[in-house]
């Protein structure tokens, strides 16, 4: 594809700065917003490729009609632009940004003796926010912890100085309830409920440690001028707050104002975590969805997340742990990647946050809109078992025997990621002699997909192969010599660690045992198994009525079969009397039988 010399043009004079590049169409239409370390660098790579890997760079890259850029300062600027500009305009070839919720906060309220409640929305009035919370539960924990430890106002009064003064306001039932120490009728000081107020602020900040500390040293205090009322009820403060944060504490209550992000990832997006560490304690948690439009890498969508969340949450710390390594630095911030200990623990615990909110997105995905749930299982499998097509159709093949009698072996068959029981087949072993679970494996395989080339039916993308190394090896002779090799992918799992096998390689794939792609492969190869454990019993419960009542001269297939349904077994057969056999076969028959038996 020739790229017209007015782009050309462009991308030559672009500088080798940090800045972020907006493509257009002809129609001066936004495609595409992206950041660069090096703009020069980054731009021109769109152009130099011969082959793109992902189909819609290709499209997006026919469309550039015009590019425009502007120069920042820092990748980290970049990055906050890039952010900035693809919420504003929503370019159809960027990443989409799934957090369109409106998170409650905790407000205290810019007036005298000052309401502390949760609100949806924000107003510049001077009042303090902490917040927003992405889990409702955790913020009413707090309120709930802020309720038992002070008594504050509920009501929307205005108590001014003045208003006080002039008796305007009547005590309520919070007062007589004992919920509220009556500020309105002069009862309270506003000095001391602003004390209150402060250790709220403490607690709302996560600063459980400091604020014990205080409140001790005060209660201390209390004690050594005899006021032991006071002392005791600071001290059944002190014990509520140590109790939460008992409660709330998940590592070592040293790690302080700490924000740590991870990320797990399907081939449509990614699931960036985000907890804020204060003194030991989550005080804060969010999963950010990030939709896939290109071929952004985990790192790209980290960053990405980590710049939408500290402007969301309004995060300033300067320590950050993360999952994995970004190359843009974060201003004013250390970044670690965490390998042991209490901070690792930090990042693990993110990681799995990060995995149930992604396994919950998946399971509602299923049922509102299953065909894209299956689409989308569809895609991982092929990125995980590295597929060259997407596996629309898969095979699975099983062996049954028991010491080598009435080899079977069945073949089941998944489309659309679902099972689909119509073309499911069963075969009987017909070349091996005894229990050769190989070379029952390189029969039925040869069958199965001769017979599909000889009819002109649709061959599978995927053939999975219930067994490790020794069953894939046959399968792959049998697809071999029928020219499959190269056409059709197969792999084998092996039942001890679920391993995947590859053909000619010895070494195994281990998939994550959460991963739908390890999930779909464990149902082919239970399905398989189930459906030729069945066929084998048909197979051994006909080979019994065969050689115990065929034998019997006069007794047909449909005579044996009624007295089995009937009575049970060969064994209660023989058992039963004459007149019990009577009553299921007549008479004559009966006679028959009850006397081969009694010879």
């Amino acid at each position: 594809m020739e790229t017209p010399e007015r782009i050309k043009e462009i991308v030559r004079h672009l500088p080798k700065k940090p800045g972020v590049y907006r493509f257009y169409d002809k129609d001066r239409k936004i495609l595409y917003v992206g950041k660069a370390k090096y703009l020069k660098n980054r731009v021109s790579s769109y152009f130099n490729k011969i082959k793109y890997e992902n189909h819609k760079t290709k499209l997006l890259v026919r469309k550039i009609d015009h590019i425009e850029y502007i120069v920042v300062d820092t990748e980290y600027e970049a990055l906050l632009l890039e952010n900035s500009l693809i919420k504003k305009h929503q370019p159809h070839y960027n990443v989409a940004l799934r957090d369109d919720k409106t998170y409650p906060w905790i407000c205290i309220k810019k007036e005298p003796f000052p309401r502390v409640f949760s609100t949806r929305n924000v107003i510049k009035d001077g009042s303090e926010y902490y917040g927003p919370y992405a889990s409702v539960k955790m913020m009413h924990t707090i309120l709930g912890i802020i309720g038992k430890l002070y008594k504050l106002r509920t009501c929307t009064y205005n108590l001014s100085q003045s208003n006080i003064a002039k008796k305007k306001y009547r005590l309520c039932l919070e007062y007589h309830i004992g919920n509220c120490l009556g500020g309105c009728e002069n009862k309270q000081s506003e000095h001391d409920y602003d004390k209150s107020i402060a250790e709220i602020r403490h607690i709302l900040k996560g600063n459980l440690g400091d604020l014990t500390k205080d409140l001790k040293q005060t209660m201390s205090g209390y004690a050594e001028n005899l006021e032991f009322e006071k002392a005791h009820e600071l001290k059944d403060r002190i014990g509520l707050l140590e109790n939460y944060q008992a409660k709330s504490t998940v590592v070592n209550y040293k790690i302080h104002d700490v924000d740590v992000y991870s990320i797990v990832s399907d081939s449509y997006g990614g699931y960036v975590n985000f907890m804020k560490i204060n003194s030991g304690a989550v005080v804060q948690l969010h999963t950010l969805e990030i939709k896939k439009k290109l071929e952004e890498t985990d790192e790209e969508l980290l960053a990405m997340g980590i710049a939408e969340i500290r402007q969301k949450f309004k995060s300033t710390s300067q320590e950050i742990y993360l999952s994995q390594p970004i190359d843009i630095p974060i201003e004013n911030a250390h970044i670690s990647v965490p390998k042991i200990g209490d901070k690792k623990k930090l990042i693990d615990m993110s990681l799995r946050n990060a995995k149930y909110y992604m396994m919950d997105r998946y399971k509602a995905m299923e049922k509102v809109d299953p065909e894209a749930h299956s689409k989308r299982v569809m895609a991982q499998i092929q990125k995980d078992i590295r597929l060259t097509e997407l596996p629309i159709h898969i095979e699975c093949f099983d062996n049954s025997n028991i010491q080598g009698e009435f080899p079977v072996a069945a073949c089941v068959v998944f489309k659309n990621a679902k099972p689909s029981k119509k073309d499911y087949r069963h075969f009987n072993i017909k070349t091996v002699v005894g229990p050769d679970d190989y070379a029952s494996m390189e029969e039925v395989v040869e069958r199965r997909y001769s017979r599909l080339l000889r009819e002109g039916e649709s061959l599978p993308q995927l053939i999975v192969i219930d067994g490790g190394k020794g069953q894939l090896h046959s399968a792959v002779n049998s697809l071999d010599r029928l020219g499959l090799m190269g056409k059709i992918a197969v792999i084998g799992i092996a039942k001890r660690l679920e391993e995947i096998y590859f053909p000619g390689d010895p070494i195994p794939l281990y998939l994550d045992k959460r991963s739908e792609s390890l999930k779909v492969i464990q149902s082919l190869r239970n399905e398989a198994h189930r459906f030729g454990i069945t066929h084998h019993r048909n197979q051994r419960g006909k080979s019994i009525v065969k050689s115990e009542l065929h034998e019997i001269k006069g007794i047909g297939p449909k005579t044996a079969q009624e007295l089995l349904s009937n009575i049970g077994s060969v064994k209660r057969v023989k058992e039963a009397t004459k007149d019990e056999l009577a009553i299921v076969i007549g008479e004559a028959k009966a006679q028959i039988v009850w006397q081969h038996f009694q010879a």
